[in-house]
């Protein structure tokens, strides 16, 4: 596995792929259940110089679009869930419950969305921030709600009763 880290308002991303310019994952200082560096990783900032521009852009208010190869592993019910994550729009919200019926799922199914949206490995660039509470509350961010709070804030999506 690669990696490097990247200064960002969030802190020291640490960004890892299996090979360069495709992301397996991006973690946040403090993350729960984030990426670690393991053996046998090797430091190549080079490698992701494309995704560290990006993210100084997206910081920057600049892009609100990443492009860049994912490769990020998981069940086939995370992956169902992701893609919708990945469908969300700059600068918009849903709910969880929302989220479920997008991908298809039924209403009981909530709780494993969130566990999904929870298991999340591309933290900033798949927009797990941007999914709330059924009541439109910061619930659920493993980075931590002052982080979601802050991106939604970049955005310009944080629900006017929370700003």
């Amino acid at each position: 596995m690669l990696y490097t880290t990247h200064p960002s308002p969030l802190g020291e991303l640490l960004i890892a792929g299996p090979r360069p310019d495709t992301l397996a994952s991006v973690t946040v200082p403090g993350q729960r259940g984030g990426a670690r560096i393991g053996p046998g990783w090797r430091r190549d900032d080079a490698a992701f110089a494309r995704a560290a521009e990006q993210f100084d852009a997206y910081f920057a208010g600049e892009l609100r679009e990443f492009d860049l190869t994912l490769a990020a592993e998981g069940t086939p019910f995370r992956r169902r869930v992701w893609e919708q994550l990945d469908r969300i729009a700059y600068g918009t919200t849903v709910t969880y419950g929302a989220l479920a019926r997008l991908a298809g799922l039924p209403p009981a199914s909530v709780r494993a969305v969130g566990g999904a949206v929870g298991a999340n490995p591309l933290s900033v660039v798949r927009p797990c921030h941007r999914v709330l509470g059924a009541n439109g509350s910061l619930t659920g961010y493993a980075g931590g709600l002052p982080r979601k709070r802050q991106l939604l804030t970049l955005e310009g999506a944080l629900p006017a009763a929370l700003g």
